[in-house]
């Protein structure tokens, strides 16, 4: 393949569905064929194979420590919270702390 390839994608390849990829491939890439009888992994090791796209594993997330850290000090909470003794003020207190630290935690997950 002399020429050089190039699509518009909408968004990442992954997050298309197997409909959404075999019409990307019969519109776009013809000369990938068997589009209609292969399943969404199939699909996206194809497409990927004739763009050239390397794919890269077992990359950790740089924010593993973080997180794990963070479910820790969720964890403690939540124990916190479920102790006797611990005033309704408390607990609501506690309750949003891990509802922040959750969204945090996510949000560095999806970044990685």
């Amino acid at each position: 393949m002399a020429e050089e390839i190039t699509i518009e994608l909408k968004k990442p390849l992954e997050k298309m569905t197997a409909k959404e990829l075999r019409d990307l491939i019969i519109n776009q890439l013809p000369m990938i064929q068997g589009a209609s009888g292969m399943d969404k992994d199939a699909l996206v090791a194809a497409i990927k194979e004739v763009l050239g796209i390397t794919e890269e594993k077992g990359g950790a997330s740089p924010f593993k420590a973080q997180i794990l850290s963070m479910k820790a000090q969720m964890k403690d909470m939540r124990a916190k919270k479920a102790a006797e003794g611990t005033s309704r003020k408390e607990k609501d207190i506690l309750r949003r702390k891990v509802n922040r630290l959750k969204k945090r935690s996510r949000n560095l997950a999806k970044s990685a």
